[in-house]
């Protein structure tokens, strides 16, 4: 996967000039960050999946919703850093599938959830950005919310979601640059199915 990792640095360079982005990139690739997959089974479910829907979710971001007095590097931030919580989430594992033309029972691999750091999904990717690195308001709210209705905190029943898509734009663009890069960009994208 080094055309994904180098394709992700060298737009985190051009665009991510901040105090501590730079030890932020050196981090992430001391960890599984560009090995990793996006999700278990569902979007890019596969080796080096997780830089590869990053870099997806910045260009729809950037794509779609860029408009006149937005930050580039706020952008960039938000799209390539928004699922970080997910380095050192997923582990590879093995079950035993029955082979349909064989009848043989295999053993196959498989991404299971292994979370060291159990600290929610969107607060957990802006609290390891902020070991190396300032976010903006508008960044940490648009990264803790980018899960949408998908987050454990609005299915429950959590009204803040709402008033922090009123109050910043970016939450919203970000969001909506999620679902698109994983529902409609990625089809097809997991070898986990």
């Amino acid at each position: 996967m080094a055309g994904i990792k180098e394709e992700f640095t060298e737009v985190f360079r051009e665009h991510i000039h901040r105090q501590g982005s730079e030890e932020l990139l050196e981090w992430l690739g001391q960890k599984d960050f560009f090995t990793a997959p996006a999700s278990t089974k569902y979007h890019c479910a596969c080796e080096g999946g997780l830089a590869m829907h990053s870099l997806n979710v910045y260009r729809v971001l950037r794509e779609r919703y860029f408009e006149e007095g937005d930050s580039e590097e706020s952008f960039a931030i938000c799209g390539l850093l928004h699922d970080v919580c997910k380095a050192q989430f997923y582990k590879v594992s093995s079950r035993n599938v029955k082979n349909e033309e064989t009848g043989q029972w295999e053993r196959k691999p498989f991404y299971m959830i292994e979370d060291a750091f159990p600290y929610g999904h969107g607060e957990k990717s802006v609290y390891l950005i902020e070991r190396f690195l300032r976010l903006k308001p508008a960044e940490a709210v648009a990264i803790r919310w980018h899960m949408g209705g998908f987050d454990e905190a609005a299915r429950g029943g959590s009204f803040a979601i709402s008033h922090a898509y009123e109050k910043y734009p970016l939450a919203v663009k970000l969001h909506l640059a999620d679902l698109e890069a994983t529902y409609l960009r990625e089809q097809g994208t997991s070898q986990a199915r």
